[in-house]
């Protein structure tokens, strides 16, 4: 799961990004509007914790180019207000829920745990495709009934495969899903290679069968 964290509050936003960051979760963060629709722009995010009063603006814009853009970040308000009106606004923007400061840390993870289950994948706790079932609460996964081991990022791989089962991902794509930001930093995608290669092994040992098909140019399709 890639996450961004737009809080102007210092010590909430880094202890919030400490927090998932230890989870195994890409967290990118900022504390001011004008940056946040910069990385909105130029990134893909799957969820987005956004506080409303910011000191350049007011983070309903946010939601409002979000939507003009026509992406489909799942956003979780985290806001000292608690009027109505500011959920209501919030929520007909676009947003999946609204959570009043202050919070538990342990509750926002279950609130965020929740809109990536509804945006990805439309469903419960437990995520089946095939003869692959994961556990999305205890980050278990099975296949054919047996279970596989797989490291932190070799299970996001295998959730963002799944989530865009079918379609053709870059490579660049998967590069930019798993290490954020820091994927500018990088002049090769040789440990995209060896993820996949470890994740294919992985799965044709347990299901005998081969789900990762490479197109040669571009990247790889999920089957």
């Amino acid at each position: 799961m890639k996450l961004l964290i737009v809080e102007d509050e210092q010590g909430l936003r880094e202890s919030i990004e400490r927090y998932f960051t230890e989870e195994g979760i890409i967290c990118e963060s900022c504390s001011d509007l004008s940056t946040a629709i910069s990385k909105t722009t130029l990134y893909q995010y799957d969820c987005i914790l956004l506080d409303i009063g910011l000191p350049d603006g007011e983070g309903f814009a946010l939601l409002e180019h979000l939507k003009e853009g026509g992406k489909n970040e799942g956003v979780l308000i985290i806001s000292a207000r608690n009027s109505l009106d500011n959920k209501v606004q919030g929520l007909n923007l676009g947003a999946d829920d609204y959570l009043t400061k202050p919070f538990h840390l342990a509750e926002l993870k279950a609130r965020i745990a929740a809109i990536f289950r509804r945006k990805a994948f439309n469903t419960t706790n437990v995520l089946t495709y095939d003869q692959i079932s994961i556990n999305l609460l205890a980050r278990e996964v099975e296949v054919n009934t047996t279970g596989i081991i797989l490291t932190r990022k070799e299970y996001d791989m295998l959730l963002y495969f799944i989530a865009n089962k079918g379609k053709v991902i870059s490579k660049n794509a998967i590069a930019e899903h798993l290490w954020g930001d820091e994927i500018d930093l990088i002049d090769s995608f040789d440990f995209i290679y060896t993820h996949i290669k470890n994740i294919r092994k992985k799965l044709m040992e347990a299901a005998h069968k081969d789900y990762i098909k490479s197109v040669y140019g571009v990247g790889y399709k999920f089957l």
